[in-house]
């Protein structure tokens, strides 16, 4: 039994830890107020397949949205690197997301693009303004040199959103560890059934440039796709309603090319 003078001392070695460090201990791995943010203000349109987001709504709730940056902050190293796989690229993607939100912010309403708060010798992706695990960061850092190279997750591409209709859609929840194979999964079919961004047309299929700049990550294995056209063979359904292309989407028989990027701000409105 833990006497009182036991329960002191605790208490007093507990003080003199570094914040984060107690931080962490209470971690909400559901990302209760960050998925309170997406559900206010992000919609889905009608057709299910893109989102647009209030960034006006985000800037009257950026109070909010400050905490939540600031709790993600606030894990370090040593807690991500105790986590399970899903856990560690919930965090990311919802990392990703929001900081990806507090950028925009930066300047909103006073730009139509994120690559206006990029300059000729830095894009936006390359700005270190937030700090995660511990460190200076950038969205690059997030994207490309920890989920694509550390999980062999191509799907991620339809879960990380950069502010543009050309993305694949912003989610109106924060991903979960629990729910984490459902979402990517979900994401990744509403992005290929996207047919201002993937389609069928003739004897093409004309998708997304995601497919081009991110191919090597679609030809690695997983999920079986060992390479882009078997993403989407896997997708056929998705990609068209005809029984016809479908089957030539199992076969493999369509050329491809590849979609010019619409890098418009997914803004829901001024």
């Amino acid at each position: 039994m833990t006497s009182r003078r036991q329960t002191l001392a605790l208490f007093a070695a507990s003080a003199l830890l570094p914040w984060p460090a107690l931080a962490q201990t209470t971690f909400d791995h559901t990302y209760a107020a960050w998925d309170a943010l997406l559900k206010k203000h992000v919609r889905w349109l009608p057709d299910g397949k893109q989102s647009r987001a209030s960034y006006k709504g985000f800037a009257a709730d950026r109070s909010a949205l400050k905490t939540v940056l600031g709790n993600l902050s606030a894990v370090p190293q040593a807690s991500f690197d105790g986590w399970s796989r899903p856990q560690q690229m919930a965090f990311l993607i919802n990392a990703y997301n929001a900081f990806t939100v507090e950028l925009i912010l930066t300047k909103y309403p006073d730009l139509k693009s994120i690559k206006e708060l990029g300059s000729f010798v830095q894009s936006a992706w390359k700005k270190k303004f937030f700090t995660l695990l511990g460190e200076a960061r950038h969205l690059d850092w997030i994207e490309h040199e920890q989920l694509r190279p550390r999980y062999n997750e191509p799907r991620v591409h339809a879960a990380v959103n950069c502010a543009s209709i050309g993305c694949p859609a912003l989610r109106d929840e924060a991903f979960t560890a629990a729910k984490l194979e459902a979402q990517l999964e979900d994401g990744m079919r509403r992005f290929m059934g996207d047919r201002t961004r993937n389609r069928v047309r003739g004897n093409q299929v004309e998708v997304s440039s995601i497919f081009k700049w991110f191919r090597e990550d679609f030809e690695q294995g997983h999920g079986g796709f060992k390479q882009v056209e078997d993403v989407f063979a896997r997708y056929a359904e998705q990609l068209s309603d005809q029984p016809v292309e479908q089957a030539a989407l199992k076969a493999r028989t369509l050329g491809v090319s590849h979609l010019d990027y619409d890098w418009s701000l997914n803004d829901a409105g001024r």
